[in-house]
């Protein structure tokens, strides 16, 4: 089991997310613009490395405007080589690796332009991954979509558009429970239709459920993956405190975390914390689990 964070690191004063604005693009800024954040997104992998810290999502905007039709530039093959020692250093310190798009990314969308820009999206983030050649654990997280009034209508485009998806996409994607829409309920029928595995977010369980305990979501939901999936995705943050119910934490909450390690002992999963602080929480959420579970390297 591993223990990351999402996106940026706070503590090295270097961001893999830097962009700029669509009226400055020019072929000269993007290949500097991706220069740095390649740059950067070594920096965090190097510290993430020091400090045993082995589940990173990278960001989506590691390549500004790669989906967009502004960009004709062809970045994959001129940053290849980076993009593929990027992916050595990943697989040679046994690092997991997520990508999560913006909420613009639904594939259940009534508005077929909506849909369209959402499957170049995935492709870009297919790209990346491809081209540091990792394998079928690296994940591209979505949520399932809207509802557009009607749930039953918007769960059957869902299965019918993700059945025409290129395998490409297919084999890396999975569906997160959200804290309104779809339950874990949902993904689960999804995934019955589909085989996406799902990826189980325990602060979103807690705000919108049908009742089921963590033991009996752990059961279920780890099941939806396969060998070639790697070991399951999780999720985690809770409740900031003196907040309106559904704020995350600031800072981890390590009474907590112990409790969750402990109502999850029979299952193995990598955690992904959704927490502001980032690898300030990751350092103090390691130092416990090193501790205080035998499941963590």
């Amino acid at each position: 089991m591993k223990i990351g964070y999402p996106c940026i690191n706070r503590s090295i004063g270097c961001k893999s997310n830097k962009t700029f604005r669509l009226k400055s693009y020019s072929e000269e800024r993007l290949i500097e613009t991706v220069d740095k954040n390649l740059d950067c997104l070594v920096r965090i992998l190097e510290f993430n490395i020091k400090h045993n810290i082995l589940f990173f999502r990278i960001t989506s905007d590691l390549v500004p405007f790669a989906s967009h039709p502004i960009c004709k530039f062809d970045w994959q093959e001129y940053f290849k080589g980076r993009f593929k020692e990027i992916g050595n250093l990943i697989e040679s310190h046994n690092i997991r690796i997520s990508m999560h798009p913006d909420q613009f990314v639904l594939i259940n969308s009534l508005n077929n332009t909506v849909f369209e820009n959402s499957l170049k999206e995935l492709n870009y983030h297919v790209e990346v991954l491809d081209l540091m050649e990792l394998d079928t654990s690296a994940k591209i997280q979505i949520h399932v979509g809207g509802i557009y009034g009607e749930k039953e209508k918007s769960i059957k485009r869902f299965i019918e558009r993700f059945e025409k998806l290129d395998e490409t996409i297919k084999r890396r994607l999975v569906i997160e429970n959200d804290d309104r829409r779809y339950s874990l309920k949902d993904c689960l029928l999804l995934n019955a239709e589909t085989g996406i595995p799902v990826l189980f977010d325990i602060f979103h369980h807690e705000l919108n459920n049908s009742e089921e305990k963590i033991s009996e979501a752990f059961r279920l939901f780890t099941k939806t993956w396969r060998k070639k999936d790697g070991i399951p995705m999780v999720d985690y943050s809770s409740q900031k405190k003196g907040e309106l119910k559904g704020k995350h934490t600031e800072s981890i909450d390590l009474e907590h975390f112990k409790n969750f390690l402990k109502l999850t002992e029979p299952f193995d999963f990598d955690i992904m914390l959704e927490i502001k602080d980032k690898e300030k929480s990751a350092l103090k959420a390691m130092k416990v689990a090193l501790k205080d579970d035998d499941r963590f390297i």
